[in-house]
């Protein structure tokens, strides 16, 4: 069944903004604030899993090879690669460290920089 000009006019469409607004809560509420928040930190921790796993397949590793060069099981390392484990700085380093990346630098806008390891 083919979808034709005058069924979409029938069709009453909602907005992707206003779904948004309904389910997470109206821009600058706390609700809204709270999740774009987790959805920042959620897209982060992903950029920084495929970073590692990047590094990681670069070097032709198994998540277990690395897994035993910081001391941890595979099973942590599939985690931080999928964005689902919270990474410390300390874990951080251990990681970039083992894949040979030997500085870090934390970028703090105006105020500079910070050398992690």
């Amino acid at each position: 069944m083919a979808l034709t000009p005058e069924k979409m006019k029938q069709m009453e469409l909602t907005p992707f903004e206003d779904l948004v607004d309904e389910i997470w809560g109206k821009t600058g509420t706390p609700e809204r604030d709270e999740m774009e928040a987790r959805l920042k930190e959620e897209i982060n921790a992903y950029f920084l899993g495929e970073a590692i796993k990047k590094a990681r397949l670069e070097q032709h590793l198994t998540q277990e090879q690395l897994g035993e060069r910081i001391g941890v099981k595979k099973a942590q390392i599939s985690r931080l690669e999928h964005g689902k484990s919270i990474i410390t700085l300390p874990t951080i380093s251990k990681v970039f460290k083992a894949l040979g990346i030997n500085s870090g630098v934390l970028k703090l806008g105006d105020t500079g920089e910070i050398a992690l390891w």
